[in-house]
């Protein structure tokens, strides 16, 4: 019971430091402003007043990066506000007592001034004005410069960090948990510069602050001291002027100490492994520097009429430490030397990391094309890895998953300007582009051809030049469409990641996704999976809704479908056509806006009513059709399809639910972004066109066969 008091009794007091600590010292620091007092009380403020100012500079000198030092501004303000206050108490006392002695203002004050002043109130004066000089002209202003340049730059460049850093994490080079804490460094770096650029404007002030208060008590002192006290000109100045002085020097001294921590912050290049001191001696420590040092004062140590005896210890202390350190860097360099031959004491081994390579989604480019990934810019990347950023993003939120990581990589074996596509280790496309140079795709109203490199468009096929960056005006004032070359592979590899989004979903995807649904339908998801649809099977359903380009945003939807599919026996390929017309319109709404009428073709009643016969036969086995009646149906939709892609639409086919799988699997084997769907999946609410109905004609060409065929 006595350990639960006292335990009780510690955090109740800690609560109640935190708490009330800073509000309390506010109200003090105003309240020395107003309320007189004693030159005892004026002694121990003084003392604690340099003592934040030494604790101040120390934590700054310390610190490995600026952002450690965080509550640096706030501190600058409250020890600001601290010593002016205390000028304030300081200069109520001096023109109250100062009559009295030297000793009116307490004992510090009276130390400062005789020790400074040696006698002499001209010397405290000059003294005096020289470390305001110093102060305000030297360190305060180039603290300040430096504060302001590092708040505009900070801020400049943090889109272009946060760019860097969702390309690191989508690279897979961090975790997201690590993307979160560098988000916070980055937001709090800006806040912290930004405080900073102000925060030096305290200490200006209260140099200037400094310098009207000295004038003010010598000023008021030798008014006071002439007129209300008769005392003469001489021991007014004496009194006044030395109590002034040491009151100006107590205030100054912390002052200086903390426009020197204000510029040791803002001047500091962040280091994760050494502080101020550490980062200085590594840097000043190279024995060939410290060498023609050495040699230098070695001269001025022979030339007749100087202290040669001082220049030749300092030369021999240089060269001293020119050895040391080079004996150091030797042992430094044995101790790299000794751990490099024991990694490679085995240079046949081979190790599985070599060989393996895990990545769903690789990008390898010949060396032609490395500048597209590096920047000149440490700190950010190339404008390839901000596309593919950009890019793997919006297809995950099209598809309804988050799509692996792209490993970008280069490969030697490549022609410098040719890229290689990769999902898992099979090549799935490749071509070559120009980093110097733009894409340039003509236009239905482009009627001249341009200067360049003929070529055709990775992704759509279409004839475009690779054009010199001098002729992009002449291109666009001729209606081409000129694209960057980080932009043709961008787009390249949106269509790939489209097309082969069935073999990028994993079982992991499908969990991660179902435990995201289970926070808001925990009993949906219990009650179907695994109960009802195993993980692996509910992976093969989402995969073959992927491969026709079905989004499974709505997992809660397919779900919901699965559960009332239940008391059916059915397999995964089954469930994956009977799940479908519940979420048919996710793709619909994405090849059709709403208020637009869905433009469809459809197959003669006759001649589709054939192909299910033909698949009724075949069974199992699909739609076996004539191959030379495939090429024809291939063709007539291919027709349409292009006649469509001019209209900048997708092609669609409505058929019967009993030949559409098989007839889609015929169709995107030629042409990839044609879209099949059932009669049964068309909503209800959508207008429907049909704009062209296929198979009219090769039934009349098959029957005028027959005929002549009869007729012979």
């Amino acid at each position: 019971m006595e350990l639960t008091l006292n335990s009780f009794n510690r955090k109740s007091l800690n609560y109640l430091v935190k708490t009330f600590s800073i509000p309390l010292g506010i109200m003090i620091l105003v309240g020395m402003m107003v309320i007189p007092l004693s030159p005892v009380i004026l002694d121990l403020l003084f003392t604690t007043n340099i003592l934040v100012s030494l604790l101040v500079l120390m934590v700054a000198l310390q610190a490995f990066r600026p952002l450690d030092f965080s509550s640096f501004p706030t501190v600058l303000l409250f020890a600001t506000v601290l010593r002016l206050g205390l000028n304030v108490a300081s200069t109520r006392v001096i023109l109250s007592n100062g009559h009295t002695g030297t000793d009116a203002a307490g004992n510090i004050i009276e130390a400062f001034g005789a020790f400074v002043m040696s006698g002499s109130y001209v010397v405290g004066l000059f003294v005096f004005s020289i470390l305001v000089i110093i102060n305000l002209i030297v360190i305060t202003k180039g603290a300040g410069r430096v504060s302001e340049v590092a708040a505009r730059f900070t801020l400049d460049a943090m889109p272009g960090k946060q760019m860097a850093v969702d390309a690191d994490l989508n690279a897979g080079i961090i975790t997201s948990d690590e993307a979160k804490a560098r988000r916070k460094d980055l937001s709090k770096e800006g806040e912290f510069y930004g405080a900073m650029d102000g925060a030096a404007k305290f200490v200006k002030g209260d140099a200037i602050a400094g310098i009207l208060i000295l004038i003010i008590n010598i000023i008021g002192g030798l008014i006071i001291g002439s007129v209300q006290h008769d005392l003469s000109l001489d021991e007014s100045a004496e009194k006044y002027i030395l109590l002034t002085v040491g009151d100006g020097l107590v205030a100054q001294i912390p002052s200086l100490l903390l426009a020197l921590a204000t510029a040791t912050i803002v001047t500091r290049i962040g280091s994760d492994e050494n502080d101020l001191s550490g980062q200085i001696s590594n840097q000043m420590g190279m024995s060939k520097a410290w060498i023609p040092v050495s040699g230098v004062l070695f001269l001025f140590g022979l030339v007749p009429g100087m202290p040669n005896a001082l220049f030749l210890i300092a030369g021999a202390i240089a060269g001293l430490f020119a050895w040391r350190i080079g004996k150091k860097s030797e042992k430094s360099f044995d101790k790299d030397s000794e751990n490099k031959d024991q990694t490679d004491e085995n240079p046949e081994k081979i190790d599985v990391d070599d060989v393996a390579d895990n990545s769903a989604i690789s990008l390898d480019l010949g060396y032609g094309l490395i500048s597209l990934v590096d920047s000149n810019d440490k700190k950010s990347n190339g404008p390839l890895i901000s596309k593919i950023t950009g890019i793997r993003k919006q297809v995950s939120k099209e598809l309804g998953f988050v799509l692996p990581h792209v490993r970008v990589k280069d490969d030697l074996t490549l022609d410098a300007n040719t890229y290689v596509i990769r999902i898992g280790h099979t090549i799935v496309a490749q071509d070559k582009i120009y980093p110097d140079r733009k894409l340039a795709m003509p236009s239905d109203e482009t009627q001249i051809n341009i200067q360049g490199i003929e070529t055709l468009d990775p992704s759509f096929g279409m004839k475009a030049y690779w054009i010199e960056k001098h002729l992009i005006s002449k291109a666009e004032n001729n209606h081409y469409m000129v694209i960057d070359p980080e932009a043709v592979i961008g787009t390249h590899l949106n269509q790939i990641l489209i097309k082969f989004a069935g073999e990028l979903i994993s079982q992991d995807d499908v969990q991660f996704l179902l435990d995201n649904l289970s926070k808001s339908s925990p009993q949906l998801v219990q009650s179907v999976v695994p109960k009802l649809v195993p993980l692996h099977h509910l992976t093969i359903i989402l995969r073959n809704l992927l491969v026709e380009r079905v989004p499974i945003n709505d997992l809660k939807k397919i779900l919901e479908a699965l559960s009332n599919l239940a008391e059916k026996k059915m397999n995964p390929e089954e469930l994956s056509e009977a799940v479908r017309p519940a979420i048919t319109s996710l793709l619909i709404q994405r090849i059709s806006k709403i208020n637009e009428p869905l433009n469809v073709s459809t197959f003669n009643a006759d001649f589709e009513q054939m192909l299910i016969s033909m698949a009724q036969k075949s069974s199992s086995e699909g739609l076996l059709i004539d191959p030379s009646l495939a090429k024809q149906i291939i063709q007539s939709i291919i027709d349409i399809n292009e006649k469509m892609s001019a209209e900048n639409k997708t092609a669609v086919v409505v058929t019967s639910p009993v030949i559409r799988k098989d007839l889609s699997i015929l169709l995107r084997q030629h042409i990839e972004d044609v879209v099949v769907l059932a009669f049964t999946e068309l909503p209800e609410t959508k207008k429907i066109k049909v704009i062209a109905t296929i198979g009219e004609k090769i039934l009349t060409e098959k029957k005028e066969r027959q005929n002549d065929n009869a007729t012979v």
